[in-house]
């Protein structure tokens, strides 16, 4: 599709996308981009480096400022899994369309409200046939944008563009010779999460129910529950083959966002050490303020660096609630 190779996290929209992501790792990056040498003013700004890797079959996967986005492109259908941030969305689209001419998109999929999944809805909406999401997530989404700040490239509340087809349980069709198939396992990471199923490629886009060795994101506003998060990704695995490939949302530095139920696995192992280590912080007596702010690394993951605040409030609010 002629993007180049590069994996990336915009400055621009940092203060945005920090709370999601890695915030020392945003930091680095900011501090990386300040030592460059400026710009002469009026310069047009540089398109955003962006990636696109073949997984298996029809489906490839797009990396670049946000959450992945999943992509199946076959001669009978075109399915798009999440959207990222406006500008990325759209090289993402052009290159979509390199592709595939002026066909629509069968189905544009959200895998739940996130902005940096769904900020660039409105880019890839207009030549989407169905817009589908778990019925959860328009409401997450729009009350999600009502408590976010105004920030430059990012729609505000009035320019949101939400799912127009919702299922509670499961859904399932056929896209050609491909079938789609959403399933909700409760809440996880949101109170509104969907696995989203490749039958035919045997492929799956899990959305930011797997952050591959990297500390991840615990909406609690947004109905979270590490408990639960742990059940589905002991769970996921049994409903799909041995070799099925699992496209995640994020990964960290050098890590791929491809994988297998391994990974899975390595996540469920991360969530249930962040809650017993809480726990054993909140059992030997000590405040919370003290607990968040430990730098401690779980003993098994040094590959997620120090411990950070946001997951520990979260951790340390669930077990306390």
């Amino acid at each position: 599709m002629g993007w180049s190779r590069r994996h990336f996290l915009a400055t621009s929209s940092l203060s945005a996308v920090a709370s999601l992501l890695d915030v020392p790792g945003a930091l680095a990056q900011a501090a990386g981009a300040a030592a460059q040498p400026q710009a002469p003013p009026n310069t047009p700004p540089s398109p955003p480096p962006t990636a696109v890797t073949p997984v298996r079959g029809t489906l490839s996967v797009f990396t670049g400022q946000g959450g992945t986005i999943g992509l199946h492109i076959a001669p009978d259908g075109i399915v798009v899994v999440d959207t990222q941030m406006p500008p990325t969305a759209k090289i993402c689209l052009e290159g979509l369309r390199a592709r595939a001419g002026d066909r629509r998109i069968d189905y544009l999929v959200n895998t739940h409200h996130h902005f940096d999944h769904t900020a660039g809805n409105g880019v890839f909406r207009p030549l989407a046939v169905k817009h589908l999401a778990h019925a959860n997530v328009p409401a997450l989404q729009k009350a999600a944008a009502e408590r976010q700040p105004a920030q430059p490239g990012l729609p505000g509340l009035a320019e949101q563009v939400y799912a127009d087809r919702t299922f509670t349980n499961t859904w399932r069709e056929a896209v050609g010779t491909e079938v789609l198939a959403l399933k909700h396992y409760g809440p996880a990471h949101t109170g509104g999460d969907a696995v989203v199923t490749f039958e035919t490629a045997n492929v799956v886009h899990m959305g930011d129910l797997v952050f591959n060795r990297r500390h991840p994101f615990i909406d609690r506003p947004g109905g979270a529950s590490i408990r639960n998060w742990i059940t589905l990704l002991e769970t996921v695995p049994k409903d799909h083959e041995r070799d099925t490939i699992y496209v995640f949302g994020h990964a960290g530095t050098a890590f791929p966002v491809t994988g297998g139920a391994a990974d899975l696995a390595y996540m469920r192992d991360y969530l249930t050490a962040l809650l017993d280590h809480t726990s054993a912080q909140m059992k030997a007596g000590k405040p919370r303020d003290e607990i968040v702010k430990s730098t401690d690394t779980l003993k098994g993951f040094a590959d997620h660096g120090p411990l950070i605040e946001r997951v520990l409030t979260a951790a340390y609010d669930e077990l306390a609630g």
